[in-house]
């Protein structure tokens, strides 16, 4: 029996052994491909960081522009420190009632005239500016009660309900105040007033104009003097604005009025103010304004006395005026011309009752 020397068989040239894996060898391409993902992963991190921070840069404009559209229908208005009594030793009655549309309510101080007479029909209805109460203590509003409570006229100062002394609601642009200003007119007449004068300064001016064009039998308004008169549109919005910060016009106006309405209700691009300009009212109007008004360019009063044609109208146009400031830097002539304008006005009407 011969001996079978056993050996292990050798694999073919280029073969593996039967039962084994290869090794793995890595791919040439492979760190290549690595190398692109990290990129791309890199790429999408860094457009997910710049667009959040583009969402946080608008978000964050849009809460800025969001909070001075609240504030411009929100103003900050004081509260009221005295009354026609302390202040001037006047006897008054607080009233108060609802606006023409019934939204909101007036309250408001009505002065009887003093004097030889005991009753008067004239009043003069004081409509305060945009920022203020019925005090507005830079005009200032006690000392013109007090001089016109001297020439035997009943005076009605009220508040607007940016300023009320009761409920406030959101400024409007004279859209509710105007319903406010004609309740206030009403109220005249129901105390036995036969000739009301609304006497207005800066946005109640403006406020005034619009209502005279609302106005019917119960709240008919016989004359109007007007101070330093504002009316809401995208320029005097940015003039007033610039005067508290430095923003551009665009976007920032754009985008503050597109933010308004829902503060206020009211779309202030569909306030009458181009019919205000262009109208020819069947009311004598006194516009003073000055050249160096800040917050109401001078060509506003100019553009409305434009329109004019009553006899008595007329404009007074003071050089290096401010707004609201003719009293204060011209109180004399102030004065003076108010009481000449009020005096023909009331002959006028005193002459067509006669007739």
């Amino acid at each position: 029996m011969s001996a079978t020397t056993m050996s292990p068989a050798l694999p073919a040239a280029g073969g593996f052994t039967p039962g084994l894996l290869p090794p793995m060898l890595p791919s040439p391409q492979a760190p290549e491909r690595a190398l692109a993902g990290t990129r791309t992963r890199r790429k999408h991190a860094a457009l997910a960081v710049l667009s959040a921070l583009a969402a946080l840069l608008l978000f964050t404009a849009l809460a800025f522009h969001g909070y001075v559209a609240w504030v411009i229908a929100h103003p900050y208005v004081p509260a009221l420190y005295s009354n026609p009594k302390i202040a001037q030793g006047l006897d008054y009655s607080d009233v108060s009632f609802p606006s023409k549309s019934g939204r909101t309510t007036v309250h408001g101080w009505y002065i009887p005239a003093v004097g030889a007479e005991t009753h008067s029909d004239r009043t003069v209805v004081f409509s305060h500016g945009y920022g203020a109460n019925r005090e507005e203590t830079w005009v200032p509003m006690y000392e013109l009660a007090a001089l016109l409570n001297r020439l035997h006229y009943n005076v009605f100062m009220f508040d607007y309900g940016y300023a009320s002394s009761g409920q406030r609601s959101p400024a409007t642009g004279g859209k509710e105040e105007s319903q406010q200003l004609l309740a206030a007119v009403n109220y005249a007449r129901s105390q036995g007033a036969d000739e009301v004068v609304v006497w207005g300064f800066s946005m109640g001016a403006g406020t005034a104009l619009q209502a005279a064009l609302q106005t019917d039998s119960t709240d008919s308004i016989d004359a109007m003097i007007l101070d330093s008169t504002f009316l809401p549109s995208s320029d005097s919005l940015y003039n007033n604005v610039r005067q508290y910060m430095d923003l551009p016009k665009y976007p920032s106006i754009p985008i503050i009025e597109w933010m308004l309405p829902f503060f206020t209700g009211v779309n202030f691009n569909q306030l009458p103010v181009e019919q205000v300009l262009q109208t020819t009212y069947d009311m004598p109007l006194f516009i003073m304004h000055g050249t160096a008004d800040a917050k109401a360019p001078v060509a506003t009063a100019e553009q409305v006395s434009a329109s004019q044609y009553n006899s008595l109208s007329r404009e007074w146009i003071v050089e290096g005026g401010m707004h609201e400031m003719l009293f204060r830097t011209h109180p004399k002539e102030y004065i003076q011309r108010a009481a000449l304008f009020l005096s023909q006005v009331d002959a006028a009407r005193k002459s067509t009752s006669a007739a």
